[in-house]
């Protein structure tokens, strides 16, 4: 069975940094796109950032570029978020996602993806 086990969550002040990480049970992910989402309570799952499987391309939301970067490592068989300058609107559950393939058109689309995390609290107070 596919895991994903996200990592890294907590509670910042407004301004600070943290630092995501998924980890994958199944090597074979290095070959597949994966990306991060996040919902906030009472709104949609929404779009964070993607990343192709050999980390070559990346994408990002609007409301989060320049702040975050998304990252790899095949070797590892991880993937993380590094989250800075964070606003409080940046409260949510962050979920790690991979697809099934290793480029996917539309990476800001969550049925792109099969394979989802139990979700991590991010919580930035101002």
């Amino acid at each position: 069975q596919v895991q994903l086990v996200e990592s890294g969550g907590g509670l910042v002040q407004a301004g600070g940094s943290l630092r995501l990480s998924c980890a994958a049970s199944v090597r074979t992910f290095k070959y597949n796109a994966m990306g991060w989402f996040r919902q906030a309570p009472g709104k949609e799952r929404e779009f964070v950032a993607g990343i192709s499987w050999n980390g070559g391309t990346t994408y990002y939301s609007d409301s989060v570029k320049g702040r975050f970067i998304i990252s790899r490592d095949n070797v590892e068989n991880t993937m993380s978020l590094q989250m800075n300058s964070l606003k409080p609107e940046d409260t949510a559950t962050y979920y790690c996602a991979a697809s099934g393939k290793a480029v996917i058109p539309t990476p800001w689309d969550p049925v792109e993806y099969f394979y989802w995390g139990q979700g991590a609290q991010v919580t930035v107070s101002s």
